[in-house]
């Protein structure tokens, strides 16, 4: 008990000692990184007979189904086409993100099934299905998407009503008399 270290510099210096100053035999002379383990094992794309790769996305209540495919940029949603199943430009931005991210415009098409949800949650759930099948299809991206968010689910969904509200938080209208 008379070699306890009692503060952080004493620690430090215990173990900057041990990978440093081992032997090549002694069991404190290999410390492996966990960089070091990843770059080592490279992942093989996820690439099915046809050319695709495929993923799910999935942003509040909505779910979509994506496949990928190298193309010329095309986005199909539910059978038709971008520009007409989500008419607003911020949608289609939200789509378009992950390609801007990994300079990836223009290579892929997209044929993706969406269900539930309303339409900004559907272009959620479809951006995030595209980031996984990009993910998918080329591993090296992973690093780009990861660094922006778009491999993470955003969890966050609609709080429930509570018994006694009118809604989630809100009472209802007080009444004097």
């Amino acid at each position: 008990m008379a070699d306890e270290a009692n503060s952080l510099e004493d620690l430090k210096d215990l173990t900057d000692g041990t990978a440093k100053d081992a032997p090549a035999g002694e069991p404190g002379a290999e410390v492996i990184h966990a960089a070091e383990v990843i770059d080592a094992a490279p992942v093989d794309p996820v690439i099915d007979s046809l050319g695709r790769s495929y993923a799910t996305g999935k942003r509040k209540n909505a779910i979509a189904r994506v496949w990928i495919k190298p193309g010329s940029g095309k986005v199909t949603v539910n059978g038709r086409d971008q520009e007409v199943y989500f008419a607003r430009p911020v949608l289609r931005m939200i789509l378009l993100q992950p390609f801007e991210i990994t300079d990836r415009v223009g290579q892929f098409d997209v044929i993706c099934t969406v269900k539930g949800g309303g339409l900004s949650g559907q272009a959620g759930a479809v951006r995030h299905g595209i980031s996984k099948a990009l993910t998918a299809y080329e591993p090296a991206l992973r690093g780009a998407l990861k660094a922006e968010g778009f491999l993470t689910r955003d969890s966050r969904v609609v709080e429930r009503k509570k018994y006694g509200r009118a809604k989630a938080r809100r009472s209802f209208q007080f009444s004097k008399r």
